[in-house]
């Protein structure tokens, strides 16, 4: 009997819907959550056995018969129709490579607190009303210490404020516009598993806002109710764009972050150590002096092959400075780049990165971002 469960249950992975996890889309699931009838990857079974929910093993637990019949009659596809039947456009659905926070708050908000099956309570009113307020722990502009602070976000007026002090009379510290802003989690960089960066233009720069609330849930709503300010914006910015094309532009994470050294113009001063961040919706590589920075020391703009942009790998001219070997060399119109990777890894993924960037065709708005680029650091 159990290898003949264990069989109809691989067949059942086998269904439409099946063969990924149901909450973030992780292949090959080998876990299942008993209560609901769904397949989930080990990540997703840990929040679903959390909320007190039995989960089993589809290769190693024994398994009941009636048990094999109650996933044969659920399964991903009918289960998410009822759970996920009124996901607003705007809240982020985790995907396999998300951090845990929030995989964990998607699933708390669908089985838990049941936001999206059309009951008239939900979605929360943070999501709805276009307004949000409340204090976050925000990272110094020239220190490593995280002190609260007061953040407001305004659909209507389509900005974030934030203040310095608890007392408001003196005014905010910065009002953001929500028409360039960024935001994405960011655990491992900031050290908080609720770490969120908010990046924006400011003057010739990229300012970055390092933050996080203690709560999980907390964290994730401020991160929706910017998701959703977003959309409305650019619904209003782009009233005839559809939501298979907006929906990416809410919000995006980097498609590559680490560090890399880096010579000068002439390819023969110091090698020195820095952070870099690939932004592929912007054509932008960011470094910094370190990954907490405020700003960045530079920015190099990644056009594509037949504008003179290259990428390729390299072997650096000298060894002033640098201790890495791997190295990636960045050709634009005005300037050769030639940066070192510790290891080869790091270079494939760096080189497999920037060509995806140098591959797309530009937009018309990246020839502006293009022509106010400034390579002098």
């Amino acid at each position: 009997m159990a290898e003949r469960n264990k069989k109809m249950l691989l067949e059942l992975l086998e269904r439409p819907g099946n063969s990924r996890c149901a909450d973030c889309g992780a292949s090959d699931p080998e876990w299942a959550s008993c209560k609901l009838g769904v397949f989930v990857c080990l990540i997703c079974s840990g929040v679903h056995r959390s909320l007190s929910y039995k989960v089993k093993s589809i290769k190693l637990d024994f398994w009941k018969d009636e048990l094999v019949e109650f996933m044969k009659s659920n399964g991903n596809a009918s289960v998410r129709a009822l759970w996920e039947k009124a996901v607003p456009a705007y809240y982020y659905q985790p995907q396999e490579n998300d951090c845990v926070v929030l995989k964990e708050q998607w699933i708390r908000a669908k089985y838990e607190r049941r936001e999206f099956t059309g009951e008239t309570k939900y979605p929360p009113l943070s999501y709805t009303t276009g307004f949000y307020e409340g204090m976050l722990w925000k990272k110094g502009k020239e220190n490593t210490q995280f002190l609260k602070r007061k953040f407001v976000l305004s659909e209507r007026e389509f900005t974030l404020t934030y203040y310095n002090k608890e007392n408001e009379s003196k005014g905010p510290k910065a009002v953001i516009a929500i028409k360039d802003l960024n935001a994405t989690f960011q655990p491992e960089k900031i050290g908080h598993p609720h770490g969120l960066q908010i990046s924006y233009p400011a003057g010739n720069h990229t300012r970055n806002l390092y933050v996080y609330h203690e709560r999980s849930e907390e964290i994730v709503t401020w991160y929706n109710a910017i998701r959703a300010a977003r959309y409305a914006y650019l619904k209003t910015a782009y009233p005839t764009g559809s939501d298979e094309e907006l929906i990416p532009k809410i919000t995006r994470n980097y498609i590559k972050e680490g560090y890399m050294e880096k010579t000068g113009p002439s390819q023969m001063e110091p090698f020195k150590k820095r952070w870099f961040i690939l932004d592929s919706q912007n054509r932008k590589l960011f470094y910094f002096k370190s990954p907490l920075d405020a700003e960045e020391l530079g920015v190099i703009f990644i056009g594509t092959t037949n504008k003179g942009y290259s990428v390729k790998e390299c072997v650096s001219k000298h060894s002033r400075g640098n201790s890495w070997t791997c190295g990636v060399m960045v050709e634009t119109p005005k300037r050769q780049f030639v940066f070192m990777c510790e290891q080869e890894r790091e270079q494939t993924e760096w080189l497999d990165a920037l060509r995806k960037v140098l591959s797309r065709p530009m937009a018309p708005q990246d020839y502006t971002i293009e022509a106010n680029i400034n390579y002098k650091r």
